[in-house]
């Protein structure tokens, strides 16, 4: 937690090659953890009417600001596997292998002008422009996919 942090965090849940599916913001001075909930319940699942079955997220990667037992258990709850780091357990290395993505996905949302620094007041308008450069990063992934 960053006591006293004017600004704001963003929050971006991926797949695993870095397209982000879902953004939100939160004040600068709450804990990440509190982002997670939200984000998870925000994740729509995609129904198969020929098999008639949802496809929901099988595994979530995350740093050890995320690594709280209720997590944890609200997680497995959901059946999504966990694989979060351990305060004083697992080192970054082995996460590391999994956590570029995000970062490298975070790296493409920061590279827009108008996020990095934020120069919108409202925060709706800041988590419209978040979404518009999440959408640019998967047309851009799109484009490059099919020529």
């Amino acid at each position: 937690m960053d006591r006293g942090k004017p600004g704001s965090k963003m929050h971006v849940l991926s797949d695993a090659n870095g397209l982000p599916l879902l953004v939100g913001v939160s004040a600068g001075n709450t804990h990440d953890s509190e982002g997670l909930k939200p984000m998870v319940e925000g994740h729509q699942t995609r129904h198969d009417p020929h098999r008639g079955r949802h496809f929901k997220p099988q595994r979530l990667h995350a740093d050890k600001a995320y690594d709280r037992a209720d997590l944890r258990r609200w997680l497995r709850g959901k059946r999504i596997g966990v694989r979060i780091a351990r305060k004083g357990i697992e080192s970054s290395k082995r996460l590391g292998r999994r956590r570029w993505v995000i970062e490298r996905t975070m790296s493409w949302l920061s590279g827009y002008r108008r996020l990095s620094p934020r120069y919108e007041r409202d925060p709706r308008n800041y988590l419209a422009f978040l979404g518009l450069a999440a959408a640019l990063c998967c047309y851009k992934r799109l484009i490059r996919l099919t020529t």
